[in-house]
């Protein structure tokens, strides 16, 4: 692994949901939790239009509402993860959250996820970096950066920017959502929401989507909200 970090809000992250970082969960593990989340277990989001197959194959036009068209632009294919400790791609359904994904240049973003480290390779964690260490505010290796659009999903009108703290750990808490577009960069990540608990699911629940204005800042303060909670929350345990 890579002479770098993770931060202990990763560390706490990763221990919340009961998962290694260097070896994922293992079938078992994922099996058991897909059996305790709706929607059969699946990875999968309601279209903002329900309709039953039959009727869409005789209303094709129905495909055709903006709606429909921009929904189908964000669904991902299948995604990479760390299963019983090996690289394997799987269809995207089949994510749970405690998955460790692996995220690359022009991937839609299979999940809702927290990136724990940058670039291919896992990065050493068992060195943890405090939050609140000075290096975090600090730029670290720039060849490392990951750019991601989520324009579709959340109206931001610039993409986002993923990169390395001086002290080698991502140098912000930064999540990134279910339909987004990796446009630049590689990364490691824990999916923290699949299915009907992503940020996509709850807006069109919500009868948000597609986003008509810049949702970024609101959606931010809940992750903040909830990120407090989670440190507020955790105990800290060594992961390997």
């Amino acid at each position: 692994s890579r002479t770098m970090a993770i931060t202990s809000y990763q560390q706490g992250l990763l221990a919340r949901h009961n998962v290694s970082y260097t070896r994922g969960l293992t079938s078992s593990e994922a099996s058991q939790r897909r059996s305790r989340v709706g929607e059969g277990g699946l990875n999968t989001v309601q279209p903002p239009l329900k309709c039953p197959k039959w009727i869409c194959c005789l209303l094709p036009c129905i495909n055709h509402i903006p709606s429909m068209k921009q929904f189908r632009l964000v669904q991902p294919d299948d995604a990479e993860l760390l299963r019983d400790g090996k690289w394997i791609r799987y269809d995207h359904t089949s994510l749970v959250a405690g998955d460790i994904v692996r995220l690359v240049e022009g991937d839609v973003i299979p999940a809702d996820v927290v990136v724990i480290s940058l670039g291919m390779d896992h990065v050493d964690a068992t060195k943890i970096v405090e939050v609140g260490d000075d290096a975090t505010n600090n730029d670290g290796d720039s060849s490392l950066d990951m750019t991601v659009d989520s324009h579709f999903i959340t109206g931001e009108t610039k993409p986002r920017q993923v990169s390395n703290a001086a002290n080698g750990t991502v140098k912000s808490i930064t999540t990134l959502y279910y339909g987004s577009r990796v446009l630049e960069g590689t990364c490691i990540a824990l999916v923290t929401a699949t299915g009907n608990q992503v940020l996509l699911a709850r807006l069109i629940s919500e009868g948000r989507w597609p986003p008509k204005g810049d949702l970024s800042d609101e959606v931010e303060l809940g992750n903040a909200i909830e990120d407090e909670d989670v440190e507020a929350g955790i105990s800290l345990l060594p992961m390997s």
